[in-house]
């Protein structure tokens, strides 16, 4: 039983701590490139920007406005948990808009492209330490979360049809340049956000087809160190059955397996593509 608690003690401030570092850096994000440089973005965010240059309201009170309908209406409908975390991230992150307000004093971009671009690294790191750790900011993630359930529709897609609804309003309100310069922005912290996701060193799963299949798992089991199963397949044209290898391999093994494909059965059929997630023996889930 005391172990069970000091593990949920340590997931609950490994959560905590990532929801101050991953909206610091959001924060920073918009106090530093986005707003200097009259961009938006999406969600919450992207509508407290509009509000900034259309009434002058700070960011972080109105995150926080508009916020708290949507928890209102979330906490009756989505996960308990999910919900308690985000809305601690809102505030953390509602907080910290106002608490680095004037960052963009201090740390001067005259060049729009070069704010949408790091900007949208930064705002991607943030986003991604959080949703690495299964934490969001509230807003409309609540929003698709209630969608999904309603209607049954995709939350990417939830996700995707709201950001761009706000995106259009943006052009309409701030002229066209404005809102291709976001999406740059965007684009790129969605691809930062699912490398932080993922991590560096993406997985990769390999298919071989080789006469020599099991001479070849043998020596991938005691060089490489990783599992392999051996499926039955069978030639469309031969008709003749053959033992199919498969394994999951981390990227900087793809070149050691390739050697040693060459070396055992250089006529080998190979094939690798890149994996999103593994768990299981021999690989960390680094998730929560």
């Amino acid at each position: 039983m005391s172990q069970k608690l000091e593990q949920d003690k340590a997931r609950i401030l490994r959560k905590l701590f990532f929801i101050g570092v991953g909206n610091l850096l959001c924060a920073l994000a918009f106090n530093g490139f986005f707003i200097p440089s009259q961009l938006l973005s999406g969600g919450v965010g992207g509508i407290a920007l509009m509000l900034r240059y259309l009434l002058d309201i700070p960011t972080g009170i109105t995150v926080f406005l508009i916020n708290v309908p949507i928890f209102i209406i979330g906490a009756k409908m989505v996960d308990r948990e999910f919900i308690i975390y985000a809305f601690i991230s809102m505030v953390a992150f509602s907080t910290l808009l106002t608490a680095t307000e004037g960052f963009g004093r201090y740390f001067v971009i005259e060049d729009v492209i070069l704010g949408s671009v790091f900007g949208g690294v930064m705002n991607g790191v943030g986003m991604g330490l959080m949703f690495k750790n299964r934490l969001c900011q509230g807003g409309l993630d609540i929003i698709a979360t209630i969608i999904k359930k309603k209607f049954n529709l995709n939350i990417s897609t939830g996700l995707m049809i709201l950001n761009t609804t706000i995106i259009s309003l943006s052009s309409i309100l701030f002229g066209i340049s404005s809102a291709m310069y976001t999406i740059i922005s965007m684009y790129v912290g969605y691809q930062v956000v699912d490398k932080v996701q993922m991590g560096l060193n993406v997985r990769k799963n390999v298919f071989i087809i080789s006469d020599r299949s099991e001479e070849l798992s043998s020596e991938i089991l005691t060089r490489l160190h990783r599992g392999v199963t051996l499926l039955e397949g069978t030639g469309a044209y031969t008709k003749q059955g053959k033992k199919v290898i498969y394994c999951i391999v981390n990227s900087n093994e793809v070149v050691k397996l390739k050697a040693l494909v060459d070396r055992i059965d250089p006529t080998a059929f190979l094939t690798i593509n890149d994996v999103v997630e593994v768990r299981g023996s021999g690989f960390v889930n680094e998730g929560i």
